[in-house]
């Protein structure tokens, strides 16, 4: 058994960089950068602001409306109600923004699905969208997209990206379904009696502007308690910001779309999506990706969801079983059930079942270390592939020296928590050009797909850049211990 390496290389490019706000460690420090910026002439604003676009003239495509908007963030620390000229109030927004470059350290943790445009292709061939693991200054990850074409010989080509990163639009007027909202509050403790008055007098669906408005309101009715309910508000605030919704436009190319950390729980980065093209019972196909969100201090699994790669929308999960790393959705339901792999104790794989989507109350241990390279742990690679030998599962192994190795093993198609077939040795492991890196000794898969009877395998080197390798599916299949 051989795996193909293809290699193709997708390195980190410091080069793509993103328009960010900047924000001054406290308020003070923001009131005199604009008290320094009210003693210059409106000469003086003219000038230095076109400087300012001269200068980063091509690296971004619409500077302009992102100095706007954030004006309008810092607007409330201009002392006076005079109306700015619009070069005065770009040159203040300009001040409170900064590049930064979303890959400079890695580009890595790949995850492969089928695009859901298929159209001018030859026959034979299928597009797929990469999402890829970006990380830059401060270790802060997020997702970014890359696109391509297998064609009907198997060759993989990657489109080249363009020069441009573009932030979303954030959905403002999202709302929020109040009987799942209400349920998450209940899941997390904060089902108080002040809480559920709160979300009584809300719509069955509310935005955030309602929900931070009926909030307030009660607060004041009860004055007395003010200081008490200043944490729990606090917390249904947080809970709201992270379940959000953003949004791209058509025109903006599949490579410009990221997705940054936006939500309170994701401050510190995005990490290890998974992607997988879910069916519905009634035909009707969701992207979903489990992913790793970090704010600092705490590790927390989510779930991104979208239809088309232009509106996705973020999701807490919920439940005694969502904890750790790892997670990753079977591509349908089983018996009526949501399915889910998960890694609950740091080192063994586990499969968990539930009725409703964001919520996760049970587990059971399906595949514990037993070969000396995965003697350390044990865990997924992405989500299972349908196969009509069963569910293949491709999954990573930690041996000596904390390298990383690609494994293998199937589970019945209607009863996934039994093993019938495993690798007894590694399907791929890091050679000389894979173990120089950020991390070394690693390779590592967010998923795969199968394409005319051949894995195609995306996966990290030294969790620094990205490669493929394929294998023959029946020859892997083959290559299994059965159980």
């Amino acid at each position: 058994m051989q795996l193909k390496r293809t290699g193709i290389v997708l390195k980190p490019n410091s080069r793509h960089v993103v328009l960010r706000g900047f924000e001054p460690t406290n308020d003070q420090r923001k009131l005199n950068i604009i008290a320094r910026l009210s003693t210059l002439s409106e000469g003086e604003v003219d000038q230095l602001l076109q400087e300012v676009l001269d200068e980063f003239h091509g690296r971004h495509q619409k500077p302009r409306e992102f100095f706007l908007q954030r004006f309008e963030a810092v607007r409330r620390h201009v002392l006076t109600d005079a109306v700015l000229t619009e070069n005065r109030r770009l040159l203040i927004g300009a001040y409170f923004t900064q590049e930064y470059a979303l890959e400079s350290a890695a580009l890595f943790n790949p995850s492969i699905v089928w695009h859901p445009d298929q159209t001018g292709l030859e026959p034979g061939s299928r597009r797929f969208v990469l999402s890829l693991r970006a990380t830059g200054e401060g270790h802060i990850s997020s997702i970014t997209f890359r696109s391509g074409v297998v064609d009907a010989q198997g060759k993989i080509s990657v489109d080249e990206p363009t020069r441009f990163v573009t932030t979303p639009d954030v959905v403002t007027d999202s709302k929020f379904e109040k009987t799942l909202f209400r349920r998450k509050l209940v899941e997390l403790c904060l089902g108080t009696p002040f809480a559920e008055g709160v979300i009584a007098q809300l719509g069955a669906k509310f935005s955030l502007e309602e929900l931070e408005n009926a909030l307030r309101l009660a607060v004041q009715e009860n004055d007395e308690q003010a200081e008490t309910l200043d944490a729990l508000v606090k917390s249904i605030v947080t809970l709201a910001k992270s379940n959000y919704e953003i949004r791209y436009r058509p025109e903006h190319n599949l490579s410009e779309r990221l997705i940054f950390p936006l939500g309170p729980t994701e401050s510190n980065g995005i990490e290890d999506a998974r992607f997988v093209e879910f069916r519905e019972e009634d035909g009707t196909v969701h992207y979903y990706a489990t992913y790793s969100a970090y704010d600092g201090r705490f590790v927390l699994p989510q779930l991104l969801e979208t239809d088309d790669f232009l509106t996705f929308k973020m999701h807490t999960l919920n439940g005694p079983a969502i904890a750790d790393k790892g997670m990753a959705l079977f591509p349908r339901k089983i018996n009526g059930h949501y399915a889910m792999l998960s890694r609950q104790d740091g080192e063994s794989l586990y499969i968990m079942y539930s009725d409703m989507l964001h919520f996760w109350y049970s587990k059971e241990a399906l595949l514990r270390p037993t070969f000396s390279w995965e003697f350390v742990q044990v865990g997924n690679c992405g989500s299972p592939i349908e196969t009509d030998a069963g569910w293949l599962i491709l999954s990573h192994g930690v041996g000596p020296m904390r390298k990383y190795s690609i494994g293998a093993f199937l589970v019945d198609h209607e009863d996934p928590s039994r093993v019938i077939g495993r690798l007894q040795h590694p399907l791929l492991t890091p050679n000389e050009d894979e173990r120089d890196g950020y991390v070394p000794n690693v390779v590592y898969s967010c998923g795969a797909v199968v394409h005319d009877g051949n894995l195609i395998i995306p996966y990290a080197m030294a969790d620094y850049a990205t490669t493929f390798g394929t294998i023959p599916l029946d020859e892997l299949i083959s290559a299994m211990e059965r159980g």
